[in-house]
């Protein structure tokens, strides 16, 4: 049938020392992981879910055959000015 594609971002938050995530291609979405592989492990079980759950509320909510996840992260790093 196809695909569907989901972008998520995700801005790392020193406080908690986790990435945090979101999506406007899947309502309700927020996820965190401490780091790349953790993250991507709760989106791969909470998005299809989400997804399921929020059909009548996502655009073209037909079942693809996958999913494509586009994850930006973000994460400040301060370095000192002069070597």
């Amino acid at each position: 049938m196809g695909h569907k594609r989901i972008s998520v971002f995700a801005e790392w938050d020193p406080e908690a020392g986790t990435y945090v995530a979101t999506s406007g291609d899947v309502p309700g979405l927020v996820a965190e992981g401490e780091n790349y592989d953790l993250l991507l492990d709760n989106l791969n079980g909470l998005i299809p879910e989400l997804l399921e759950l929020n059909a009548h509320l996502v655009p073209d909510s037909e079942s693809p055959d996958h999913l494509i996840i586009v994850l930006l992260m973000k994460r400040e790093t301060r370095l000192p000015a002069h070597a």
